[in-house]
Formats: C-alpha cells, sequence, structure tokens
C-alpha cells in the first residue's frame, strides 16, 4: 500500500503521523505557522517554527505531486494505454522527476521519426533485429520495404528501426534514472570563456578555463557559471566523466555506452546484427540519451543553486530583520550626498518626523561650517541622541561631518553609526510613503527610513519588498515566485516572534501579523485613528471584518501597552487567560504584581495547573513569559566604531586592526563593511580557529566583529580580512610586517584549488584565499 502523504513527511521529519496530521489540519484550516508554532504545542507534539516550515513546504510539493499523478493517471486512461503494471510504477513513483521519466513514452508531443517508423510498420524489424541478431540487416530489412510509406530500400527501413531503439532508450525511465544518478557523482561542469570575451567579461576570468565535479560545486559558482553562460561570456559544457577516465572495453565505448548495451540485451559476439545494433547504442547515447542527461542535470544544478541561494537570501533577511533596535530614542537620519546635498530628517522616539531639511557640506558647495551649524541646531532643538547615516555615496564624508559636530559640541551626547540604505530608493517612490509621508519630497522620505531604520529595522524594513533589503546571491536570477514565497515566510515569522504594539504599528507591519491581511491591516488602523488607541484585545473584535478566526490567529501577537489588562502587553493568548487567572488564585497575587516576579513564577509547577484545554508546554511558555513580559528576542543594540583616517579602500594597509559590520554572509565567508567604501571579505577559512562548515555559525548580517587587513587589491577593489583569534592577537608591527598574513597565504598554498591559475605578483594571494577573493569580487556584487 502506497505510504500517505503524512506518513511521508512524519518520516522525513522524525515525527510521529498523529503530529503531522494535527499540523496539516491546523494548515488547512488557515492556521499561520507562527500560530501553530506558539499556541497548538499540545496538538502538534511541540513541532517547532522550523519543522512546520519544512511541513508546509513539503506538503506543498507532494500535493502537486498527487495533482499531477491524477493527470497523469486520467491521460492514460483516455488513451487507453493504462494497465496494472503501469498503473502500479506511477502510483509508486516517489518524485515528480520519476513520474515525468514514466509517463514520457505516453506523453502526447511532436511527431518523431520513430512515431512515423511504427506508423510504417516498422517496430517489428527493430524487435528482430534486437531478439535474433543473427539475421543479416540488409537482408532481414528489405522484407520492410513500403514506397507508399515512405520506405524506399532497406537503408531506409533500418533507419527507422534504429529511430525506434533510440527512442525506447531515452524513454525508459529505468534506464535514463540510472544514467542520470551515475552521470550525477561521476560528471563535471566544464567552462570555456568565449572567442573575443577576455576583457568585455573579465569579472567571470576564474571559470574562463575551469572544470568541477557536479557534486562538489557550490551554489554560488553555480550560479556564477550560469550567469556567464547567459551574459554570452562562458560556454558550459557537462562532461559525463572525469577526464582521462578509460574506455569500459576494447571497442572504445563509455560506461554509458556500455550500460545502454547491457539494458538493452546487445552483446558483440560476432553476428550479423551485432555491428548494426552496437552502432545504434552509440547513435542512441551520442544524439538523444547524452542530451537528455544534459538537460536534466543543467536543472538539477541550476534548482539545488537555485534553492540554496534562496535559503542564504532568506537567513539574511532573518537577520536584517532581526537586527537589533536603537529603540525609542530621537534620532537623526542623514541621506548622503555630494552635489545635490546631505538630507536630513529628524524623527522623535515614536519614530514620527519633526523636522526635515538639506545641507551641502560637501564638493561643489563646500558648506561645511554651515551644515555643522544647522545639523547642531537641529539636535539641541529635538534632543537628537541618535544620528544615522546611510552608507551610500559620500558616506565616509557625512560621517566625518557627524563626528566634527560631535567633537565640537560634546554637550548633545550624539552617538553616530552607518546604517544600510538598500531598498530606501524604493521606499521613497512606493506609494505607500506617498500616503505615509503626502507632502514630503522623495529625496527626503529617505533619510526618515534611514533614522527609523535605526530606531526599529523590523518596523521599517517591512514597508518594502524583502528583495530590495539586497543580502542575497545572485536573487535576480533565483525564481520570483519561489524567492518571494521564501522571503515572505520570513517576514512573518520574524514580526510575529517580535510581535506588534496595536497602536502604533503601520499597515505594512500588520499586514505580516498572523491572520491579518492588507484589507483587515487598514481596518485596523482607520479604526484606530478614528476611535483613538485600543486599550484591550477585546476591542479589537470591534474592527469591521476582524471575526473570531481572524481574533484567535492574531491577538497573541498583538499587544496593547499601558492598557486595560497587563497581559495584553505580553504574548500570553487571550485563550489562556483563564490559566493565569488560575494561578493568580494559587498565589494570592494580582497579575501587576506577579508579572516579573521570577522567584514565585519559578516555584510554580507547570503540571498544577494543566487541564482539558491546556497541557504543560501551553503552561510552561505562559509562566515564562510572565517571568519577562513582552520580551524581545531581539539582540542588545551595538554601534560598529570605524578607525579614524580610514576612509577609502587606498588607506587600508596589511595588518591593520579594524572594527566593522557585517553586510552580507555567503557560503564561501562573510562581507564586512570596514567603513571604506567598498566590503571586505572574511573567507570562511579565516572566520576562527578551527574548521567553520557553515559561516553563519559564527556571524549574522548586523553583526560587529574585529578583521585584520591580510591583503588589499586597490585595483580590483578586493579587500581580504581575517577574524582568526591567532591573528587578532598577534601584535600590529608584527602583522604588518607580514606575519599573521603570510601565514594566511602559506595555508592557502597548502590548501591548493581546482582551477589552474596563472603566476602574479608577489602581494597577490595564492591557493584556497586566492579564489575566495576571486570570487568575492563577483559574487559581493552579484545581487
Amino acid at each position: 500500500m502506497p505510504t500517505s502523504i503524512n506518513q511521508r513527511i512524519a518520516a522525513e521529519l522524525g515525527a510521529d503521523e498523529p503530529q503531522v496530521a494535527a499540523a496539516v489540519t491546523l494548515l488547512d484550516e488557515g492556521a499561520t505557522v507562527p500560530f501553530i508554532a506558539r499556541y497548538r504545542k499540545e496538538a502538534t507534539g511541540g513541532l517547532d517554527d522550523a519543522q512546520l516550515r519544512a511541513l508546509e513546504e513539503r506538503l506543498r510539493y507532494l500535493r502537486e505531486l498527487e495533482q499531477r499523478r491524477t493527470s497523469i493517471l486520467e491521460s492514460l486512461r483516455t488513451q487507453g494505454k493504462l494497465d496494472e503494471e503501469l498503473e502500479a510504477r506511477i502510483v509508486q513513483a516517489e518524485s515528480k522527476a520519476r513520474l515525468e521519466d514514466i509517463y514520457l513514452p505516453y506523453k502526447p508531443k511532436r511527431r518523431t521519426k520513430a512515431q512515423s517508423a511504427r506508423e510504417a510498420g516498422l517496430e517489428p524489424l527493430a524487435d528482430l533485429l534486437l531478439h535474433e541478431p543473427e539475421r543479416d540487416p540488409q537482408t532481414t530489412a528489405a522484407d520492410f520495404v513500403a514506397p507508399e510509406e515512405n520506405i524506399a530500400d532497406a537503408t531506409a527501413a533500418l533507419g527507422g528501426a534504429r529511430a525506434i531503439l533510440v527512442e525506447r532508450c531515452t524513454e525508459d525511465a529505468d534506464l535514463i534514472g540510472e544514467l542520470r544518478e551515475r552521470m550525477w557523482h561521476q560528471g563535471r561542469l566544464v567552462s570555456q570563456v568565449r572567442e573575443g570575451q577576455q576583457d568585455d567579461g573579465a569579472k567571470f576570468s576564474d571559470y574562463f578555463d575551469f572544470g568541477e565535479a557536479f557534486t562538489s560545486l557550490p551554489a554560488h559558482r553555480v550560479l556564477a557559471l550560469f550567469r556567464g553562460e547567459k551574459e554570452g561570456v562562458l560556454t558550459l559544457t557537462l562532461e559525463p566523466e572525469p577526464e582521462g577516465t578509460p574506455a569500459a572495453d576494447a571497442d572504445g565505448r563509455s560506461g554509458y555506452e556500455v550500460a545502454i548495451a547491457e539494458h538493452l540485451g546487445v552483446r558483440d559476439l560476432g553476428r550479423s546484427a551485432d555491428r548494426w545494433l552496437r552502432e545504434t547504442v552509440r547513435w542512441a547515447w551520442r544524439t538523444r540519451v547524452f542530451a537528455r542527461l544534459d538537460l536534466d542535470l543543467r536543472m538539477r544544478l541550476w534548482q539545488l543553486a537555485e534553492d540554496s541561494g534562496v535559503e542564504v537570501f532568506a537567513a539574511n533577511v532573518r537577520d536584517v530583520l532581526l537586527a537589533a533596535p536603537a529603540g525609542n530614542r530621537a534620532t537623526m537620519g542623514l541621506d548622503p550626498g555630494l552635489r545635490t546635498g546631505v538630507k536630513v530628517a529628524v524623527v522623535d522616539a515614536t519614530g514620527k518626523v519633526v523636522t526635515t531639511d538639506t545641507v551641502h557640506p560637501h564638493a561643489p558647495q563646500q558648506q561645511w561650517e554651515e551644515a555643522l551649524r544647522t545639523l547642531g541646531r537641529l539636535a539641541q532643538q529635538h534632543n537628537v541622541e541618535l544620528v544615522a547615516v546611510g552608507n551610500g555615496t559620500a558616506s565616509r564624508e557625512t560621517d566625518r561631518l557627524v563626528g566634527a559636530l560631535i567633537g565640537r559640541r560634546p554637550e548633545l551626547g550624539l552617538r553616530k553609526t552607518m546604517v544600510s540604505e538598500a531598498g530606501a530608493s524604493v521606499y521613497s517612490a512606493s506609494a505607500y510613503a506617498s500616503r505615509e509621508l503626502p507632502d514630503m519630497d522623495v529625496s527626503l522620505r529617505g533619510a526618515v527610513s534611514i533614522a527609523r531604520r535605526l530606531q526599529d529595522p523590523l518596523a521599517e524594513l517591512v514597508k518594502i519588498d524583502p528583495k530590495s533589503i539586497g543580502v542575497g546571491q545572485y536573487q535576480h536570477d533565483l525564481s520570483e515566485t519561489k524567492l518571494s514565497r521564501a522571503l515572505d515566510r520570513v517576514v512573518e515569522d520574524c514580526v510575529n516572534a517580535v510581535g506588534v504594539d496595536a497602536n502604533t504599528a503601520s499597515v505594512p507591519l500588520l499586514t505580516r501579523v498572523s491572520g491579518i491581511g492588507a484589507a483587515l491591516a487598514q481596518s485596523i488602523v482607520d479604526h484606530r485613528d478614528a476611535n483613538g488607541p485600543f486599550r484591550s484585545r477585546k476591542t479589537l473584535a470591534d474592527v469591521a471584518r476582524l471575526g473570531p478566526k481572524a481574533f484567535e490567529q492574531c491577538a497573541g501577537f498583538l499587544r496593547i501597552r499601558e492598557g486595560d489588562d497587563p497581559l495584553d502587553a505580553s504574548s500570553v493568548h487571550p485563550e489562556s487567560y483563564p490559566v493565569v487567572r488560575r494561578i493568580l488564585e494559587t498565589t494570592g497575587r494580582d497579575v501587576g504584581s506577579l508579572i516579573g516576579d521570577s522567584a514565585t513564577l519559578r516555584s510554580l509547577s507547570p503540571g498544577d495547573f494543566v487541564d482539558g484545554t491546556f497541557g504543560i508546554p501551553t503552561i510552561t511558555d505562559i509562566l515564562a513569559e510572565l517571568e519577562k513580559p513582552g520580551r524581545d528576542p531581539r539582540p542588545s543594540f551595538a554601534m560598529a566604531a570605524f578607525r579614524e583616517g580610514v576612509e577609502e579602500i587606498q588607506d587600508l594597509q596589511r595588518g591593520m586592526l579594524l572594527e566593522g559590520s557585517v553586510t552580507n554572509v555567503a557560503a564561501f565567508g562573510a562581507f564586512v563593511d570596514v567603513g571604506v567604501h567598498q566590503d571586505g571579505l572574511v573567507h570562511v577559512s579565516m572566520m576562527a580557529r578551527g574548521y567553520v562548515g557553515d559561516p553563519r555559525d559564527v556571524v549574522k548580517p548586523g553583526d560587529i566583529v574585529r578583521v585584520v587587513v591580510l591583503d588589499v587589491d586597490t585595483q580590483r577593489k578586493r579587500i581580504s580580512l581575517s577574524m582568526r583569534p591567532t591573528d587578532l592577537e598577534e601584535p600590529e608591527s608584527a602583522r604588518t610586517d607580514g606575519g599573521s598574513a603570510g601565514g594566511a597565504k602559506r595555508r592557502g598554498d597548502r590548501k591548493g584549488s581546482r582551477t589552474d591559475r596563472k603566476e602574479s605578483g608577489p602581494a597577490e594571494p595564492t591557493g584556497a584565499m586566492a579564489d575566495a577573493l576571486r570570487r568575492a569580487g563577483l559574487d559581493s556584487g552579484g545581487n
């Protein structure tokens, strides 16, 4: 009996089938993953959000598989070709690829030479020669000559018979499946530069003469290779066997030809038809089977790389959204510019815009002193605590301006930091920004967004398409549907993990709350504007179209701060308030005094409050939430301090110890902004004392890190950095003299690389580090 969808998912997740069945039922009823993960632990046996996301994605795939299976079975019934054996094979197919392999011979398609040969009555000829190879091909084929069927002579008949056998090979699901896996494990991808593209395609120079096994190709390299092919710089070839693989037999046949011959039962014993059959096998491999495998494995490589790219992008977006918020502090946002000036926006502690301006401290106006006076006046007038400087053009010059202000006006107590501008222009020109800041010039909206990003990255970044955040690998090459689905899930998870203030949240932020869509989010804001702040979660039910189901999904994630019930500011769901009341009765306390009382709360046993609805998991969560109500899962706010006097890549020197902010994490390492307009690369081999399998185990976007400069290539704008403790602890004089960097180079030399390279100058790193640096120049710009 075929395994059910729930059984398959349970086996893959390592969970029990009832857990999966409960989760599937909840999802089908419209519950969101954040809601199920937090408030339905008893039903799912405690499946966490990561397991539920995997379950949700697998459920979608398997249901699509079942729909396709049903469609194929119906097509075969209509064709009158479905028998018990074929139906069994289709029912047992466990992947879309296997299903399509089985269906291919029966799939309606354009007229082929083999189909014409069958209609001309040549299939018996093919079978005779295959099963009775002692027959002479020419003599046997003469009996099938039929001018009325365009079979003019024996040669034409043999051509038709060969076409039939070749198509059988190409459409044999078992044979193709076996050869596909063989080629996947034995083959490699080879690239060559196209004639005349050496200069224009210089960014792909790593791949001008390159080859690597399919199974060892990392995702970012596959994406780079396919982009190089797409841009007309590279020619990609799939080689079925490693270079130099000897022939499988004395006739010089490859292992693939031998496998096809064995599958067909073809053996060269010197019989009359053996040579013709051997040539047919070779023809099948070289003209049809290899072409199909080439297409299949290209798609497989691409899908694996695409999935990895989406995963990396989603993980980085999660880290950016959950970056540490500066909190409720008056903030000045500066959107740097040269000719057009520096746009200034001051927002109060709640993010409300209180003033805007434009200063021109840089060339060509050079109004430095006037800019300092203006910024100082605005900071003093509005009690500004933080200054957020956008990291675009003229960012370091503007950062220096703010540094001068801090030095000149220490009484203001200002602190400055650099903030990513990614997507700020998208927000500025958006329809939402027009509604939110209707009377403000588009150029000033960017400064507002920069200031608010520092106060609360999550609340501000949800206003733009997550793809605009710009922390992916080759994101524009990825499937729009797949990427959007993954990023939407990440944003939903982040928003609900943090929780949302129902009285201050914007429409885009509310839209991401469990159970709330765009229309309902607008209704909540309209109700809030018309009736004033919500005083309790109960009053959410007064919002138009917010029914019981939506309330169940969203209530636990919406916070009512300083409302009528202290519990409304926590993540305790209203449905669980009766449990809290029982806890209060047991302790003899009121909710206001019990909240935050760790000693009392930790002395309670969750099992004492279990009933028919709420089990130990939920009650444990309630007690933890009462101890630290409304706790924010995001880290504490910190700022990187860029080194004074280091503003351009030319200012960097080997051995320098710097502080920077991680901007992006890829499979091969992390990119760090050290304040010189060009991110440096910390290769994975330079991230820790020991082996690092995944760079994300060490750092995430937004992290503040200390790094050492290993190498600088000003011409190609490539910076090699290290985070290894041994490098950081070494005296700077020793690093500058080449001790650490030289050691890194020697380590790279020992590791080696798969790609042949030309000799280069003495300052050029070699081995694994050089490989990574060359990729970094391409990959870091691959967004």
